[in-house]
């Protein structure tokens, strides 16, 4: 068994790429009940939280064009669900619940103090429960109608193939011990990180820390944000980035470290301090989400009607060919695909973009299904020249 675990996750590490991000038109808001006002509010708190993913950045949360639109969210609505879940209940709302009952034991017990003699034994206290059944309503926005509204605006949107993060981590604790971070040492914060990729379409991964990572990295390599040897370990993955980051639990409660982002053969190295692990956590991801944001973004002002022309060998046989073209049509900047020709297993394609080609390079660069050939500048004309490897 824990061979095939180890195949399986091996297997897992060899396709790792840019991963394409779902759910961004759709948002799971918490509703009280399914009445006119509270699907309302739903909607605008989800539109709001859908912009937040298309966008990547909080920086068109006071956008007049925006605002305006999560006002009248039911314009942009395509389709909602309702569902039940049975949810833990939050220490808050266990404290407000024990408050209304001690003051309504309080005051029966005013009531009765004239007549204490013939009042009953009090019953004993219940105990609180601890679960408690929650209602969701998932609203789906027409895509289209969103990407139109951000374009008007003049607001880039992040096409959904994004760049992967690949997250290194070492916690010392004010004892001095280091450890790397893994779902069984904290797994706190790999909830709150995976959290925040989520809420912003951040496709983040964690490295399995198996034998080979252990024997290519080691806690004091991550501790001094040693490069080269995070980036040598890093490669089995194929991310697109990394983020490495080295955190001490202080003995007064603080939160100290440094991290390390690597994109681009471009290294920022950038200093953490809080005393809320959230906000420690959310400040770096925050960054580097509002920096990958603004690289990959399709931005209004670029969207200008340019071609391109694509050379693709390797296309073997109609499935591949069908598959190809399905993952060009499908790429954010192409607006529509023409064969050009079709010549053994080498095709030429001419694409219709919303941008330019040095954009499409760069959106290509994050799969692996195309692996560029030569320079861009073919023996017979202008050509991105690639090998399909599906």
């Amino acid at each position: 068994m824990r061979l095939s675990i180890l195949l399986l996750a091996l297997g897992w590490i060899a396709g790792i790429s840019a991963l394409p991000v779902t759910g961004l038109y759709t948002e799971r808001v918490a509703v009280a009940n399914e009445s006119d006002s509270e699907r309302n509010r739903a909607f605008q708190e989800a539109l709001e939280a859908v912009i937040l993913k298309v966008t990547g950045t909080q920086n068109w949360s006071s956008n007049p064009a925006v605002n305006d639109a999560i006002r009248n969210a039911q314009r942009y609505v395509e389709a909602i669900s309702y569902s039940s879940e049975t949810v833990a209940i939050e220490p808050g709302e266990l404290e407000v619940a024990a408050t209304e009952e001690a003051e309504d034991s309080a005051a029966q017990e005013e009531v009765s103090t004239s007549d204490a003699d013939s009042t009953p034994p009090a019953a004993p206290v219940a105990p609180q429960p601890t679960t408690r059944e929650q209602r969701f309503i998932s609203v789906e926005f027409a895509p289209s109608l969103i990407n139109q509204l951000l374009t008007s605006a003049g607001i880039p949107v992040w096409d959904s193939n994004r760049p992967s993060v690949l997250v290194w981590m070492v916690m010392q604790n004010s004892a001095g011990e280091r450890e790397m971070l893994t779902g069984e040492s904290n797994p706190e914060i790999i909830a709150l990180m995976r959290e925040f990729a989520q809420r912003r379409g951040l496709p983040i991964i964690f490295p399995v820390l198996d034998f080979a990572d252990r024997r290519n990295l080691n806690e004091n390599q991550v501790w001094n944000l040693e490069q080269d040897a995070i980036r040598a370990a890093s490669e089995r993955y194929g991310a697109d980035s990394i983020l490495s980051a080295r955190l001490h639990f202080t003995a007064g409660g603080e939160l100290v470290g440094l991290w390390q982002f690597i994109f681009q053969d471009q290294v920022q190295v950038f200093d953490g301090f809080d005393t809320d692990l959230q906000n420690y956590l959310h400040g770096p991801l925050d960054r580097i989400t509002t920096e990958l944001a603004s690289y990959f973004a399709i931005s209004p002002e670029t969207m200008t009607a340019q071609q391109a022309s694509l050379r693709i060998d390797g296309v073997g046989d109609l499935r591949a060919y069908s598959a190809l073209v399905n993952y060009v049509q499908g790429l954010g900047l192409v607006e529509s695909v023409t064969t050009v020709a079709l010549d053994g297993s080498r095709l030429d394609l001419r694409l219709n973009l919303r941008g330019n080609p040095q954009q499409l390079s760069e959106l290509i660069a994050l799969d692996r299904d195309l692996l560029p050939v030569n320079s861009s500048t073919d023996e017979t004309g202008d050509f991105l020249h690639y090998r399909w490897t599906r």
